[in-house]
């Protein structure tokens, strides 16, 4: 059974793990015959936000592994805890809580970081041949780290974004939401997933083509 780490950054689409895309990554995981390890940082969020008024909440300490464990339903790793030599690929699900808790692309724009952890466990993965995989926005977090290697990647239809992915030496890919863009030699595949999709029948349709294109790349 092939091991699949899935990457979140919190609960909630504003200000962690878009909850759709995590369901249903661990879903198309399941229904593959692949056995899905969640994990996450044990680091604070950068900002909480009311998923009912949208407003910020200032006041509130939300910690992103503790936040992320409530998708998991407590079965979750601490990210460094992950041995990359016992997986088979990884996977990053997106919502903003990867532009603001594993990089600070929400806040610096196209001069952001990624988290060291991140960076550490993206360059480890592809040093070693597994397969990556990133929904949504998560592609940032590979043209940050891989973008030198001129690797392919998908966000959607978003230039914006796309140009800044881009500034990072990565080459976009417009796709659908209900497709995914497979980059064979780097072992990279990528979906607009919640950048592009209307509803969870496409979200679930490039998300399957994610995980499946991701195990095919195991093999």
């Amino acid at each position: 059974m092939k091991k699949v780490a899935v990457i979140l950054s919190g609960c909630g689409v504003y200000d962690g793990a878009e909850i759709h895309e995590a369901v249903l990554t661990l879903l198309a995981s399941e229904r593959a015959g692949a056995r899905a390890i969640c994990a996450a940082p044990n680091i604070a969020q950068r900002e909480g936000i009311n998923h009912h008024s949208g407003t910020t909440q200032d006041d509130e300490f939300r910690n992103v592994l503790e936040e992320s464990a409530r998708i998991a339903r407590g079965e979750i790793k601490q990210l460094n805890e992950l041995k990359s030599g016992e997986l088979d690929a990884v996977l990053f699900v997106g919502g903003f809580g990867v532009a603001k808790n594993l990089s600070s692309f929400a806040f610096d724009g196209a001069e952001y970081d990624v988290d060291p952890m991140i960076r550490d466990l993206i360059e480890e993965a592809h040093a070693a041949g597994k397969p990556l995989g990133f929904m949504c926005v998560a592609p940032i977090l590979a043209a940050a780290v891989l973008g030198s290697k001129k690797i392919t990647l998908t966000i959607g239809h978003d230039r914006e974004t796309a140009a800044k992915i881009e500034s990072r030496g990565a080459i976009h890919q417009p796709c659908k939401p209900d497709s995914a863009v497979v980059d064979r030699a780097n072992k990279i595949v990528t979906t607009p997933a919640y950048m592009e999709a209307q509803n969870l029948l496409q979200a679930e349709a490039g998300i399957n083509q994610l995980v499946n294109s991701l195990l095919q790349l195991c093999e």
